[in-house]
């Protein structure tokens, strides 16, 4: 007897596992002979009906591939107040069981809307490069996006080593400095600047300058895009922050890093943005293992009647945490961690 379809859409920024998570919840899907339809730019999907039946040859090979295959975007169904009849409508036409989303914090805090203020069987996959989400060890695409950001500072290293400069490289990290600090750490940064520290910037001046006296005049920075200075050394216009530190698009804190430390120290210094390639591509072969995983896990919370949950990695094992709980701010960057970044700086 059919007893509906399972539905999955992927919303927010992309992210290299997607399509592993897409290709999980439709073989683990079909292992049970339940059929799995997509809804393409993720809420815009269900809201305008527009869908894609996903069957064994279709997900086919695409754990390798980035980006996601149905789509995605920003779309917030409690925007608009009819966008909730048209989800309905929709619901109904393509007889959905469950719904499967895939996303950050905002997706997934609206999944939770869904479950908890309008009733919809939902489960969330917990997807961001920044690594931010509370209730989950790791999200998928958080390693890629720091094996790319690692290998950009070695490059870099040459770089700086070969002018007798600074090389300041801003990486990805909304609100959380998960990123900077590995990729840091594996990179043999000199120093990290993350949000959740605001950082002085006589202490890295003074340092650079030391390390110039030694003979060592190159070095690395590598600096969240949230990263703030110190208050008491705060050196940034109140027309700068408003223009780095827009909550809709962040970035442009290196470019004034690099110029304060050059004004300053007088070493030159250059500053490289790596941007949209740290979450673009394919991901690597954790982030394959987990978001496939993680499809997995989502489909038997939906054959368990586990609604409103999300699926987590806690240790080695896929759990299911609270989707509200999950939604709840932000995990940020474990002191401890930063505290043993920090012996090598300089």
């Amino acid at each position: 007897m059919d007893t509906g379809r399972i539905g999955i859409l992927t919303g927010g920024g992309d992210c290299p596992g997607l399509n592993a998570v897409i290709r999980g919840v439709v073989r683990r899907a079909l292992a049970d002979d339940v059929h799995v339809v997509g809804f393409k730019s993720g809420w815009q999907g269900l809201i305008t009906g527009d869908v894609e039946p996903l069957t064994r040859l279709s997900v086919a090979g695409i754990q390798f591939r980035g980006g996601t295959i149905l789509g995605t975007s920003r779309t917030d169904p409690f925007a608009d107040p009819h966008s909730q009849v048209q989800i309905r409508e929709n619901w109904r036409k393509y007889g959905i069981r469950a719904l499967v989303v895939v996303g950050g914090n905002g997706t997934l805090t609206v999944a939770s809307r869904m479950a908890l203020e309008e009733g919809y069987p939902v489960v969330g996959v917990p997807k961001t490069i920044d690594n931010d989400i509370p209730g989950t060890d790791y999200s998928f695409g958080f390693s890629t996006a720091v094996q790319v950001a690692t290998d950009a500072i070695e490059r870099l290293h040459t770089t700086a080593e070969s002018h007798h400069r600074v090389m300041v490289i801003e990486v990805m990290g909304r609100h959380t400095g998960w990123i900077a600090a590995h990729a840091g750490i594996a990179g043999a940064a000199d120093f990290i600047l993350v949000p959740e520290v605001p950082f002085r910037i006589s202490r890295i001046t003074e340092t650079l300058a030391n390390r110039r006296g030694l003979g060592r005049p190159h070095s690395i920075v590598v600096v969240a895009e949230d990263a703030r200075p110190h208050p008491d050394e705060d050196f940034l216009s109140d027309d700068q922050k408003a223009s780095i530190y827009r909550e809709e698009r962040l970035g442009g804190i290196g470019q004034l890093v690099a110029r304060e430390i050059e004004r300053r120290s007088g070493i030159e210094a250059r500053v490289s943005v790596l941007g949209y390639i740290q979450r673009g591509g394919s991901p690597n072969a954790f982030d394959r293992v987990l978001a496939t995983r993680f499809g997995v896990k989502a489909v038997e919370m939906v054959l368990e009647g586990r609604f409103g949950r999300m699926a987590a990695l806690s240790g080695t094992s896929v759990i299911d945490v609270a989707l509200a709980d999950a939604v709840e701010g932000y995990k940020y960057l474990d002191p401890e961690f930063y505290r043993h970044a920090e012996i090598f700086f300089g």
